[in-house]
């Protein structure tokens, strides 16, 4: 039988989010149900409200989210009822040509539910990042489910579905930070903070932090930055080659999605060094960049997607890193809120007073 669970819902480009009840269908093969137990307020969760994604409206909101396995339907062997899971958004199919190469984490066909939500009315919903987690209960693929230690408080675990797994895998897994290299990370939001921290996890010798708010420097600070630029007041390229012996970042983690902070990223490197593109930008944004330049100074400009993450490798070890005291998961959350809160959560995010607005069931 089908259930009816309060959820939350964009239901028109820039219209405020409401609260309203929708239908969960009974797991069919390869799917599951699960309780939300915490999710995360994500910006681009805002994007979706903003029309940034798809004009596939109604939206079911949320996607950084754990809890509880409730059903699953035929074939679901990975996940059981009762298991305590983190949820993903990349579900790797294990057919496809990026999985058959042994890189599961570029997965081109994965999985999401093939029943819809819906409201009461009969009107599907658009989950978000195929999850749809500002809700009491939501409907995934099984293999969207990541089992992880269930002693891990909800609120800090689901935080690695999205932002701070696609930080920290920015630099770790795209950028591959090595110990005794100089980062630098030109945005210091969530997304950017875990680049701090996984920077850190990697053994960075000098991990430059870069926004133009005080506040959020002073915050990556905590993350793990050892030296700040306000790029409001100071040329953020001449700032980190000054900090680096005039040469550049071995990495530099551009966490904004715009032209602007990306060139700052391009020749804020050393000759040979990495940019890595883990903000996301809108689909009118144009870059230019000469040519010369993007041959002349050699090295790698990648994108990060994801963090390029594996989740069934990289949710248990970052939840044990945490409760080992290596990595301080709970430092990322900044409130935690109801359901009927997130239009507000939305405002303090863009204002860029929280680093994370949780909401708890």
């Amino acid at each position: 039988m089908s259930q009816q669970v309060q959820g939350v819902i964009a239901p028109g480009k820039n219209e405020p989010v409401r609260v309203e009840t929708i239908v969960i269908p009974d797991p069919g093969p390869g799917e599951a149900v699960v309780k939300i137990q915490a999710c995360g307020v994500c910006h681009t969760d805002l994007h979706y409200k903003q029309g940034g994604i798809n004009d596939e409206f109604p939206f079911l909101l949320g996607h950084e989210a754990a809890g509880v396995v409730e059903s699953v339907g035929e074939g679901v062997t990975d996940v059981a009822p009762g298991d305590f899971v983190i949820l993903n958004w990349r579900a790797v199919c294990g057919q496809c040509r990026a999985c058959l190469r042994g890189r599961p984490w570029y997965c081109f066909d994965t999985h999401n539910a093939k029943q819809k939500m819906t409201l009461l009315d009969g009107t599907e919903l658009s989950p978000a990042l195929g999850i749809g987690a500002f809700a009491e209960k939501t409907l995934v693929a099984s293999g969207q489910c990541t089992k992880v230690d269930p002693e891990v408080a909800p609120e800090v675990a689901g935080l690695l579905g999205c932002g701070v797994m696609a930080g920290i895998g920015a630099a770790i897994n795209t950028g591959q930070v090595g110990r005794g290299d100089s980062v630098a990370v030109i945005g210091c939001g969530g997304v950017g903070d875990a680049a701090i921290a996984g920077a850190r996890l990697a053994g960075a010798a000098k991990i430059i932090a870069v926004d133009i708010d005080d506040r959020k420097l002073e915050t990556a600070k905590k993350m793990g930055a050892t030296h700040t630029v306000n790029s409001r007041s100071t040329d953020p390229v001449e700032a980190i080659r000054a900090l680096t012996d005039g040469n550049g970042a071995d990495v530099v983690i551009e966490a904004v999605g715009r032209p602007e902070t990306y060139e700052q990223a391009f020749y804020a490197r050393d000759l040979a060094g990495t940019v890595v593109l883990v903000g996301v930008p809108t689909p009118d944004m144009k870059l230019e960049l000469p040519l010369l330049d993007v041959f002349g100074r050699g090295g790698s400009l990648k994108s990060s997607w994801y963090g390029d993450c594996l989740p069934s490798r990289d949710f248990p070890m970052l939840v044990d890193l945490h409760q080992q005291g290596r990595l301080d998961l709970a430092a990322f959350v900044t409130e935690t809120i109801g359901l009927g809160d997130i239009e507000q959560a939305f405002a303090r995010m863009h204002d860029g007073d929280v680093l994370r607005s949780v909401v708890v069931f």
